[in-house]
């Protein structure tokens, strides 16, 4: 039986470790490093970070496992025991070019169902978090739930690259033109965390990979928002996808009237 109330104290504790690790290192010189293409970026920072978490977590609780961006954890086929998702920096671009505009992501499964999540605003000390059935924060501040929203008054999240698709049968241009603005970031976590927080009323993205969205999933749910994929289909914990996380309501009518034909 796992004792989640320790648990939260222990990621709280290493959260804000991590965290003055990340700001001291604004003074030092970055290692950058690219992966799947030349905008694809890895800093010493984000491997850094990670370690610092699957060697707490490692120690800590040992028969916990670990699915992390840089490789640290775990080679993990399944979604069963408790599974840690970690994204030591979501928005590595933001974090090289602005010092800014990146968080720290973590969702911590059990058989597949989330049970904590967190998205920490390292520049701003900024924690976001929800415990399965206990509802979801802002620092000491309990969010409340989300209301619905109408398509022409939703201001939603979206990289200006998915307009720029030559695909005949893009969709997202007219719902550009028929919300009241959009927004883009260049972090998946922050804009969970604006959805969470009624910041923004949808987010939309064209690929993910888990930890992208695995702490923001349970944060948002937490509050009665919605996240799937762009059919409405839950997402796979293990597996990349498109993403469309959106208030009640919102989201049913983002998919039927935007992505049915997709």
């Amino acid at each position: 039986m796992v004792n989640w109330s320790i648990v939260d104290s222990e990621v709280k504790e290493w959260l804000r470790e991590a965290g003055k690790n990340i700001i001291a290192s604004f003074e030092t010189a970055l290692q950058i490093d690219t992966k799947a293409d030349a905008n694809d970026l890895v800093t010493n920072i984000d491997k850094e970070i990670e370690q610092l978490f699957t060697n707490h977590i490692r120690r800590r609780f040992p028969s916990h496992k670990i699915l992390g961006e840089e490789g640290f954890g775990d080679e993990i086929k399944s979604m069963d025991g408790v599974i840690w998702i970690i994204d030591p920096i979501d928005g590595t671009m933001n974090f090289i070019h602005q010092q800014r505009n990146f968080f720290i992501s973590i969702g911590i499964f059990e058989n597949g169902e989330g049970k904590l999540g967190y998205l920490y605003d390292v520049v701003h000390n900024e924690l976001y978090f929800a415990k399965r059935g206990e509802g979801a924060y802002w620092d000491d501040i309990k969010l409340p739930m989300l209301e619905k929203v109408d398509v022409s008054e939703a201001v939603i999240g979206l990289s200006a690259a998915l307009l720029t698709s030559n695909d005949s049968k893009n969709t997202l241009i007219p719902l550009v033109k028929d919300v009241r603005g959009t927004r883009s970031y260049g972090s998946a976590a922050l804009e969970f965390a604006y959805v969470a927080t009624g910041r923004l009323d949808a987010y939309i993205s064209k690929m993910l990979s888990p930890w992208d969205f695995a702490g923001g999933k349970i944060i948002v749910e937490e509050v009665g928002g919605v996240v799937t994929d762009l059919k409405g289909k839950s997402l796979n914990l293990l597996e990349k996808s498109p993403v469309i996380v959106a208030k009640p309501g919102l989201h049913a009518k983002l998919i039927e009237e935007y992505f049915q034909d997709n």
